[in-house]
């Protein structure tokens, strides 16, 4: 087990509401994925440009969320196919934030350009109802009731502001999954894995993030970890576009792919 924290404690603090001025709602994502190993080196590279967010004197927080498709799974399959104007819906909980809950929408549109809109529950829910139903009629061009509950997907998060653009810099590890729906409680964690992701205003921005994990020779790889999680738990659903991605990660956590 790597531990991270003497490093995370070097960091400049900064706090929910400071954050708010780069909350980034609409913004270009680029994506990297890398074995955990790496990730000491990065984080010593980012000391002088970034801030960490701290909350409740916890500066790496868990996240639960309960994402939502239909049957067919219709929103995994869109995302497969790299269709545009592609949706997740989800309920997010922020354990370290006393519990805070949202039903959250990201759609990424024909530019490739992603938006996150969200309404804060009392909650996570086990369906589409009360106030995230109005709010996905709002906001998509579905209708609630195609819906269900697919996976939960958990993970630990570091939080980082660029202290000269508009920037943040998500870390997530420890990733838990589990099928939301199933006898047998199906689950798997991924330990060896980080999902890291630059957000920014304008896809030019500089980012001393991504020249820091371009000299550890990771490449820039995108994998949604909705899509990693149901690519893994479910047996019957199309799997050939995202195979080669998630042998080579398989193969950058040294695990055996079957």
């Amino acid at each position: 087990m790597i531990d991270f924290n003497s490093i995370l404690q070097t960091f400049e603090p900064i706090s929910l509401e400071e954050m708010d001025s780069v909350k980034l709602m609409e913004r270009t994502d680029t994506k990297y994925v890398f074995p955990i190993a790496e990730l000491p080196e990065i984080l010593k590279g980012m000391i002088s440009q970034y801030r960490l967010l701290e909350i409740n004197n916890i500066r790496v927080q868990r996240y639960e969320s309960l994402y939502y498709d239909t049957k067919d799974l219709l929103l995994y399959n869109k995302h497969l196919i790299g269709k545009p104007n592609r949706y997740k819906i989800r309920f997010r909980r922020y354990l370290d934030s006393d519990g805070l809950t949202f039903f959250e929408i990201k759609h990424k549109n024909n530019k490739k350009i992603t938006s996150k809109k969200r309404a804060k529950m009392v909650d996570i829910e086990s369906g589409i109802v009360t106030k995230a139903n109005e709010f996905l009629i709002k906001n998509t061009p579905y209708l609630p009731e195609i819906f269900m509950p697919s996976i939960w997907v958990n993970y630990s998060r570091m939080t980082f502001v660029n202290k000269f653009s508009q920037e943040r810099v998500t870390i997530d590890t420890n990733l838990n999954y589990i099928k939301a729906i199933s006898n047998n409680n199906s689950s798997f964690s991924f330990p060896q894995m980080v999902i890291a992701e630059s957000k920014r205003e304008k896809a030019a921005s500089v980012s001393q993030f991504i020249r820091l994990v371009r000299n550890t020779g990771v490449r820039k790889g995108a994998i949604s970890k909705y899509c990693f999680g149901i690519y893994n738990l479910f047996e019957n659903v199309p799997k050939n576009n995202l195979k080669p991605k998630v042998r080579f990660i398989y193969k950058m956590a040294k695990i055996p792919y079957n």
